[in-house]
């Protein structure tokens, strides 16, 4: 058996559905003969356009199906191409598998004129673990670890690379043995679940912030139930955007830098913050004001104490530890909880009443140039949001999208931004799209962004992949035009370039213009073709830091 020919067929026993690879180095190199192995036992290939755009397709599946994304990278500068994607994957701790080439093992240590990039050193910073395969026949030992990992405690990339002769090296059939990995997740200490269960019932005004570690336990029916028991407002991270339903009399919306008036409002008011799959992490991410009490769970012992000190810790999967909640609150109240409090949803909802009728403006505008926040609205109003996947890309696109599209169903928004790579989401999109077949995958993508990732569009095209990118045109780099005013202009028609690209392309200019404009793109798009809408957009300088700008 060829080591090749192994790593072909755990990946079918393992189930992973697809391997995005860009080949290189001859029939026989490293990631040319996966992409052939992995063709010969019907695992799919995705030949994406850049390295990078690999990386980030394969990411983009593993966050919104929760299992793991594969990835197969030539040796040397292909290799190297592809760090900001895996950067990206090991800061968000989404789940992926890359596999790289190597120079020959007669060649290691003899420098990059022979494609000897020390992989290794380099990406040992930026994956959860990181080895070279030396000979053919360790390679079920290698995956093996490395499902393991992928799979158990903290979600995040592992990198295995391999000298040029690996993977066409023979080694006796009766080597191969190897049996599907499941992972193991554990839950918290009892008497930790215990005293944080006391500590959240005590508390006059508790908010629970839930985080990206729910999506991967796939804890958000507990995190419901929870939350209605307790009767406490839930903020998500932008990453858990979604994790728990934003139409829900309890749901304050997301934190950080795009939080709403809402949020911001029952994040002061706390007496008591419980972080749940959470890294709690300040910066663009939520700042808990001094004062307060705080619980945390996640998997991650790295994240505790990390920015804040916290007084109540669980480790464990969030969906055991949520579960474990449960029960002990039903222990310590009784099964059916608190009575709904009426006071509490009657204030959020007055909140959002007010902060959306703040926004109402520029949600409606008829300004031409089109306002940002006018195509936002008429996306939200004319997509089933129910039955869609809808991401942004880094700057002000994310900020300006993240409040206002309101999420309904889990992983109907796709969370990124703890590493913002600028372009992730046209890449992103079509791994969303893979994982969800049967859903409308949105991508609203300024056109900066559009520049570093928007040829994967073609990818996109080419293997009839229907997603739906939005840019909202405004000829720049968005705010970032105030830093640098003498060369911040942008030109080019992102239309025809969709449409040179295989997909379809439509330029829209007017307000009135836009929710005609998409019925048309999802009209061809259940065709197979993706579809990219050009909407001539202003600069728009109102945020949720400043407020709107009328």
């Amino acid at each position: 058996m060829r080591g090749s020919e192994a790593i072909a067929k755990i990946l079918k026993i393992e189930g992973i559905p697809f391997v995005t690879a860009y080949p290189g180095g001859g029939p026989s190199s490293p990631v040319s003969s996966i992409i052939n192995e992995a063709d010969a036992v019907g695992i799919r290939t995705i030949l994406p356009r850049t390295e990078r755009g690999g990386t980030n397709i394969s990411d983009g599946y593993a966050r919104v199906s929760g299992q793991v994304g594969v990835n197969a990278l030539y040796s040397g500068p292909g290799v190297e191409n592809a760090f900001a994607g895996v950067a990206q994957a090991y800061a968000d701790n989404s789940p992926v598998l890359v596999f790289a080439g190597q120079a020959r093992r007669m060649q290691l240590g003899a420098g990059a004129a022979n494609n000897d990039f020390d992989a290794l050193f380099v990406y040992r910073n930026i994956t959860k673990w990181s080895e070279r395969i030396n000979l053919a026949q360790r390679v079920p030992e290698f995956l093996r670890r490395a499902f393991t990992y992928l799979r158990t405690g903290k979600p995040g990339p592992v990198f295995l690379e391999m000298p040029f002769e690996v993977p066409m090296e023979e080694f006796d059939h009766d080597l191969f043995k190897y049996e599907a990995i499941k992972g193991w997740k554990s839950g918290g200490d009892l008497r930790d679940v215990e005293v944080a269960v006391r500590a959240l019932i005590a508390a006059k005004n508790p908010l629970i912030y839930a985080g990206e570690g729910v999506f991967y336990a796939r804890g958000w029916d507990e995190l419901i139930e929870l939350a209605e028991l307790v009767q406490a407002p839930v903020m998500t991270s932008m990453k858990g955007k979604g994790v728990f339903p934003e139409n829900h009399p309890l749901s304050v919306g997301v934190s950080g830098q795009a939080a709403s008036d809402v949020g911001r409002h029952f994040l002061g008011k706390a007496d008591l913050v419980f972080g749940i799959g959470a890294s709690l992490s300040r910066g663009p991410g939520i700042r808990v004001p001094e004062g307060k009490v705080i619980i945390q769970s996640i998997v991650d012992e790295y994240a505790i104490n990390k920015d804040y000190w916290v007084n109540h810790v669980i480790v464990g999967d969030a969906k055991l530890v949520l579960r474990q909640m449960i029960d002990e609150v039903k222990k310590q109240i009784g099964d059916g909880g608190r009575r709904p409090n009426e006071s509490l949803t009657d204030e959020i909802a007055r909140l959002k009443e007010e902060w959306l009728k703040k926004w109402m403006p520029l949600l409606t505008s008829n300004e031409v140039p089109i306002n940002p926040y006018r195509a936002i609205w008429d996306l939200q109003n004319t997509i089933d949001r129910k039955n869609a996947v809808a991401t942004h890309d880094a700057g002000w696109p994310r900020n300006q999208f993240v409040p206002f599209w309101e999420t309904s169903v889990p992983r109907g928004y796709l969370g990124w931004g703890h590493h913002s790579t600028l372009g992730f989401s046209v890449a992103g999109s079509i791994g969303a799209k893979l994982a969800e077949p049967e859903k409308t995958v949105l991508s609203f993508t300024g056109d900066g962004a559009f520049g570093e990732g928007g040829i994967e569009f073609e990818t996109a095209a080419r293997h009839r992949i229907p997603i739906l990118v939005v840019i909202p045109n405004n000829g720049g780099l968005g705010h970032y035009s105030a830093d640098t005013p003498s060369h911040w202009k942008y030109a080019g028609d992102y239309a025809k370039i969709a449409e040179g690209m295989g997909g379809y392309g439509e330029r829209v200019e007017k307000p009135d213009e836009i929710i005609p404009a998409i019925k048309r793109a999802l009209k061809v798009m259940n065709s197979g073709k993706p579809a990219l809408l050009d909407v001539i957009s202003k600069l728009e300088w109102s945020s949720q830091a400043t407020g709107p700008k009328i």
